[in-house]
């Protein structure tokens, strides 16, 4: 594959070879001196390597067709605006005076090499750490606004990806009674959330503890990709871990009083945080469904294919529609700021 044509619409990527990622480098004047290491990445191609000034960097190759290009540079803005206001964040070079470049179709950019390791969950101690950082990153945030990124919605995270459900041949048939007899309803419940009540501003938007990089102290966010508009609890609640009810309440207002060090944070916003798990997870499986043609994603998800985990969803859906029928999670009337 060696039109532009043809690349635009490689959706698995299949003409993205090693001379090509090489040559287009190249063509944004980086010279790659060690062999390209392939990261942990499935929606985009992502590679680590040494250029020829002795410095890691990564190059990462958009998915073709699924963001504009007005859209990544928003992104790139974004996590600029982050970086020089001192919040650690990822933000791509500027090469030849631009940050995202084209080569026979190909969208890329190049970063910077982070080092850390992943974040493992850790103590209300790190929750207030953690709260603090993503305080400072909408502190930015808040400063401007998004105009061609994606707002957070129904539609996108519940309807759209109902009628990919719909589509896929995946959900075993001897499952798919048991399957809608739950999806729809705890559809129909999530498709009545209303954010219009509440401060729109720009997100990470996926901002969970494996898009965190913890070095010598320094906590550092990486993967903006799914940079959106919403509310300021997205970018938050996925920070909460396990099902013991008081335990999330001391997690969240650990997380919540580190955030507030540097953002007010609207306490209504507590009462999306079940509904925002219930598109995640709707979402999620959709994901996986539309780039199943995507043999990376077979390799890499083959239990998506498998009885076993149609089975588990079904019950991960069941408990869901019940946490939306109780109270919403909300902080301890003895909160302290």
């Amino acid at each position: 594959m060696n039109n532009a044509t043809d690349a635009a619409t490689d959706f698995s990527f299949t003409g993205l070879t090693p001379d090509l990622i090489a040559n287009a480098l190249a063509s944004a004047g980086v010279d790659p001196m060690s062999g390209l290491l392939a990261l942990n990445s499935y929606e985009n191609r992502v590679y680590q390597f040494v250029a020829d000034d002795q410095r890691r960097y990564v190059a990462k190759f958009y998915r073709p067709a699924r963001w504009s290009n007005a859209q990544i540079l928003e992104e790139h803005t974004f996590t600029t605006e982050l970086r020089d206001d001192d919040v650690p964040a990822v933000a791509p070079l500027v090469l030849n005076g631009t940050t995202l470049h084209i080569y026979e179709g190909y969208r890329f950019s190049v970063f910077p090499s982070v080092g850390g390791r992943a974040v493992e969950p850790g103590d209300l101690d790190q929750l207030e750490r953690i709260g603090r950082q993503i305080g400072r990153l909408h502190a930015v945030a808040r400063q401007g606004e998004f105009h061609h990124r994606k707002q957070l919605n129904a539609t996108d995270f519940v309807s759209d990806s109902l009628v990919t459900l719909r589509q896929t041949e995946l959900i075993p048939d001897n499952l798919q009674a048991a399957f809608w007899a739950i999806a729809e309803p705890l559809s129909e419940t999530l498709l009545t959330v209303d954010f219009s009540g509440f401060d729109q501003q720009r997100l990470h938007g996926d901002c969970h503890l494996g898009n965190m990089l913890l070095r010598d102290d320094l906590l550092t966010f990486v993967d903006f990709d799914d940079a959106m508009t919403g509310p300021a609890v997205q970018d938050l609640w996925m920070m909460l871990a396990g099902d013991d009810r008081q335990q999330r309440w001391q997690q969240l207002d650990a997380l919540v009083s580190g955030y507030e060090e540097f953002c007010d944070f609207d306490e209504r916003e507590t009462r999306l945080i079940e509904p925002l798990r219930g598109f995640r997870i709707i979402h999620y499986m959709a994901w996986l469904a539309r780039r199943w043609e995507d043999a990376a994603f077979q390799r890499a998800f083959p239990w998506f294919a498998e009885q076993r985990y149609w089975e588990q969803q079904v019950l991960v859906l069941k408990e869901q529609f019940a946490a939306l029928q109780e109270a919403p999670l909300e902080l301890r009337p003895n909160f302290n700021r």
